[in-house]
């Protein structure tokens, strides 16, 4: 395993080490008697310690080793952990995140800044005793011991090198000898450069315990493989004035050229496992390896049948290429299983999100999540999450009220919000709920008048009402926080939530609270899709859209208000959109009883899209068109079929909104009679 490559697991499972910091302090400060919390707090920041120095990142190591002796104590029962110590906690690991940021990049980090932060939390280290952000100057006599290692085989293709576990050592003290062993080292065509073979007898003077030592051993794993001796009598010590330099000279050389090296390179782009890289279980791997080899399987059946092909084979050929359209169905919702990721890898961000908001806001205010195993798309997770902040900011900061509101209302003095996510069907519902002061639906009212949105003596029901506050600059804040109020967020939260190809809802009681339901794709990137024709056009429905389709009669279709054409269906009327005219397809039928009619449903509407066939139902890649065109409305991307043909993908709520658009201009247009165009009331 190359360095770059054990760089890049350090950097991720920093990563989850931070997490779990974080989330276990909170979990703590929530209840001080929390089982194994303050257990896992220490073994996150011990086993970042352990790894850094390893590694040769001496400033990680150095600041974790201070949080470390802070939490031992911690850990002993010698104080209690107060919130204000668990608040200078999360904002040490504020810093050591940053650290391991910088470490990533090549920054450099402000050391007064983190000298601060560990002096702030020394100053609620219980007793008041110092708490070292370096490691402590030992006063014991020096002693020597003799450190005999035999790396395992797999060490190396585990991710660690027997040169940073040396060099971990050198950080306890003085390495004065330092001979290697090469007694298993095979012949040159049996090498193999994933397996370890070199040990080595190391001498180590320090004034360290010997547990000291065998923490630098712990992440091997293996029992019997280092052997510790204390040495009876001091040996000579290698090297002089004429000598090249200590092996720890030479090795301190070897680490700043590789730093160097990494500099010069730039920075990786696959470093960071949230952002460009997922971490897939081996059951998923295992199970795509299997059905890789029944395709290759299938496939040497289909190449012998075509190249002894004779008419009575026709059968097994049918029935091979059958058995290859399983497989390939298979390795899609496989490689597809590979893309989900649990949404915890983003909610385990909001606990602290609502703790500091709710401290800012000297407000009292408790997260329970909920659905955090299950599972979305990697691309949908990305772009989801600042929308999902926003919601969760704006609950804590508009929705919940003071201690001493919440009393006059009769309402506990501790707000909740609520995060919750399930699978339904085809889709991912998010929802954000609390337990506060709801919408002002009179407030809401009056903005919307005082903008043009309403006339005056209009009265709009909750649904229309409360779409208003995603309108970009729209908002009923009295005051202008950090947090809110300037009319900006809502809006992109409802343009990334369409984008998505999903849709928000809103629910309010006054005094009650609110909720704010999300509607996601599980994936972005295939779709179960119904092939239409218009004309000579071939469109691609959604099935998750799609509700029935019949063909029409007479008596079933009418027209409102000279232009907005309805199909009635079991006594329920319905906007029919003309597909033909909407994307001014020609040579479509005309005559709608002649044609047909696919009902078509979005956040619980329904319209009718008239087309002229339905053809073959089939699973299509979605390929976005934004990259090389501008945004169309009622487009939601394009695929490729079977026969070459390019598809555009229908959006139907783009579709709704484009029809809408179509009626006013219509009317516009022709202010008195009949329009034929499409339109939706």
């Amino acid at each position: 395993m190359s360095l770059d490559a054990t760089i890049q697991m350090f950097f991720e499972e920093a990563a989850d080490l931070l997490r779990e910091f974080e989330t276990e302090l909170l979990r703590l400060e929530q209840d001080p008697q929390a089982g194994g919390a303050i257990d896992a707090v220490f073994r996150s920041v011990h086993t970042l310690k352990g790894i850094s120095a390893t590694l040769g990142f001496e400033a990680i190591a150095r600041f974790t080793h201070g949080l470390e002796d802070l939490l031992a104590r911690l850990r002993k029962g010698e104080f209690t952990a107060t919130p204000t110590m668990i608040t200078a906690l999360l904002e040490s690991g504020d810093g050591l995140r940053a650290l391991v940021e910088g470490a990533r990049t090549g920054t450099p980090v402000d050391a007064a800044r983190l000298e601060a932060m560990l002096s702030t939390v020394r100053a609620h280290g219980g007793s008041g005793a110092p708490v070292p952000a370096t490691p402590p100057r030992v006063t014991a006599p020096p002693e020597l011991y003799v450190i005999t290692f035999v790396p395992p085989a797999d060490l190396l293709s585990r991710g660690l090198d027997p040169v940073r576990l040396l060099d971990a050592l050198e950080h306890l003290g003085e390495i004065v000898e330092l001979v290697p062993d090469a007694s298993r080292l095979p012949p040159l065509e049996a090498l193999s450069p994933e397996t370890s073979y070199l040990g080595f007898t190391c001498t180590l003077r320090t004034a360290h315990p010997r547990s000291a030592i065998e923490s630098v051993f712990e992440f091997v794993g293996d029992t019997g493989v280092v052997q510790i001796a204390t040495a009876a009598v001091p040996p000579t010590v290698t090297g002089g004035p004429g000598s090249k330099g200590t092996a720890g000279d030479r090795r301190r050389g070897q680490r700043r050229e590789v730093a160097d090296r990494r500099a010069a390179d730039g920075p990786s782009r696959e470093v960071w496992a949230d952002r460009t890289s997922i971490r897939v279980a081996t059951g998923k791997i295992d199970r795509l390896v299997n059905l890789v080899g029944e395709l290759v399987v299938t496939q040497a059946m289909i190449a012998q049948i075509v190249t002894r092909f004779t008419p009575d084979r026709l059968p097994q050929l049918a029935e091979a290429v059958a058995q290859m359209d399983r497989h390939a169905r298979d390795l899609e919702e496989r490689v597809m299983a590979v893309r989900m990721l649990p949404l915890r890898t983003i909610f385990g961000r909001f606990p602290r999100v609502v703790r500091d908001l709710a401290q800012a806001a000297g407000k009292d205010v408790v997260l329970d999540l909920q659905g955090e195993d299950t599972e979305l798309d990697k691309s949908v997770i990305e772009q989801i999450s600042d929308p999902l902040t926003h919601l969760v900011r704006n609950a804590v900061d508009h929705g919940i009220e003071v201690p001493a509101l919440r009393h006059q209302a009769g309402k506990p003095a501790t707000g909740r919000v609520a995060l919750r996510a399930w699978q339904q069907g085809g889709n991912i519902y998010l929802e954000i709920s609390d337990d506060g002061r709801g919408l002002d639906r009179e407030r809401i009212q009056a903005k919307a008048v005082g903008l043009g949105l309403l006339a005056s003596d209009e009265v709009a029901d909750d649904e229309t009402l409360f779409a208003f506050i995603f309108r970009p600059g729209f908002s009923t804040a009295e005051q202008v926080s950090e947090i809110s109020g300037r009319g900006v967020g809502m809006d992109v939260v409802a343009r990334n939530v369409e984008n998505l190809g999903g849709f928000i809802t809103v629910h309010s009681e006054r005094g009650r609270g609110t909720t704010f339901r999300v509607k996601l794709p599980l994936t972005l990137a295939i779709l179960d899709g119904q092939t239409v024709r218009v004309g000579s056009e071939h469109y691609i429905i959604a099935m998750a859209s799609v509700v029935e389709s019949v063909r029409p009669r007479p008596r079933q279709l009418d027209t409102v208000l000279g232009t907005a054409e309805t199909f009635t269906l079991r006594d329920r009327p319905l906007p029919l959109i003309r597909l033909h005219r909407l994307f001014r397809v020609t040579s479509a039928i005309e005559d709608p009883t002649e044609a047909l009619v696919v009902i078509v449903e979005h956040d619980g509407r329904r319209v009718a899209l008239l087309v002229d066939e339905l053809l073959d139902q089939q699973q299509v890649v979605i390929k976005s068109l934004e990259a090389n065109f501008q945004r169309t409305e009622g487009i939601a991307g394009a695929t490729i079929l079977g026969d070459g043909r390019v598809t555009l993908i229908l959006d139907v709520p783009g579709l709704i909104t484009l029809a809408r658009s179509e009626r006013h201009r219509s009317r516009e247009s022709h202010p008195a009679g009949k329009v034929g165009t499409a339109v939706v009331s």
